[in-house]
């Protein structure tokens, strides 16, 4: 039975063996540099099935990873408000029904080694499997993704239950009446997406802020007035949960809901 430092040797060579140009790479012997490589060797795979035995090493490996960072459970975090809670930290730790990605159009998650958005990390920690599904998806559905709708897909090696994936919208220049609502679509979607599936738990990631230059605060009064409207219907969701990672949201959704 292998340990964790020889199933991340052995997916790093599996994952440069699929790729001509990378195969004579040498493997560093430090072990973080290792993991950004297999990290940054997950993130520019394209969409395609892998063996099963690579992806029982990857499960193993990633398993690991997950008790390693920790988990979180929701009923452990207080309310803020009834039904909402304000948590500060990695959103693939949360073990809720569903995990929110901001998702691109494509909705096969970020090719670029190694970046820090969302899309990056939920996919990277999810496995190589999501990319797979989430291309099925798209190919079934015949074209790609509108911004303000939502997908839902297993998450595989996160806690969480399920990841709902929408498409935000981005911001060019002045903030627009249509891309307030596309943003409100975004959140109604992924809850209308939830109560569907009878889901209870659901963790919004701050949508469409960050990279894609929607102003922090006005998002996040988007986003409180949205749930907060939603959970007045009788559906199955009882629980939302606003995953921040700055402090600067932080601030602004404590200012909101305090």
């Amino acid at each position: 039975m292998m340990n964790q430092s020889e199933r991340r040797i052995y997916l790093i060579q599996e994952l440069l063996k699929e790729n001509a140009q990378y195969r004579g790479m040498e493997i560093p012997t430090n072990t973080e540099e290792q993991r950004l490589l297999l990290r940054g060797l997950m993130n520019i795979r394209m969409p395609h099935p892998a063996r099963k035995e690579v992806l029982e090493v990857q499960d193993a490996y990633l398993q690991e990873e997950k008790k390693r960072k920790g988990i979180v459970e929701p009923d452990n975090l207080g309310e803020i408000q009834p039904g909402i809670i304000l948590w500060q930290g990695d959103i693939t730790k949360l073990a809720c029904d569903a995990i929110v990605n901001a998702a691109n159009s494509g909705m096969t998650g970020c090719y670029v080694p190694n970046h820090r958005c969302i899309d990056n990390c939920i996919h990277t920690f999810a496995g190589m499997q999501l990319r797979e599904e989430c291309a099925e998806i798209i190919e079934e559905q015949g074209y790609a993704e509108a911004t303000g709708k939502a997908k839902i897909t297993k998450a595989y090696n996160l806690p969480c239950k399920y990841i709902l994936h929408t498409v935000d919208p981005i911001i060019q220049g002045t903030v627009t009446k249509k891309d307030c609502e596309l943003l409100k679509s975004c959140y109604t979607s992924c809850l209308a997406l939830a109560a569907e599936n009878g889901l209870e738990s659901v963790a919004f990631c701050c949508i469409s802020t960050g990279e894609f230059h929607f102003p922090n605060e006005k998002a996040a009064q988007i986003a409180v007035a949205t749930v907060k409207e939603f959970l007045k219907q009788n559906t199955s969701v009882r629980k939302v949960i606003f995953n921040v990672f700055k402090d600067l949201d932080k601030a602004i959704y404590e200012g909101i809901l305090q």
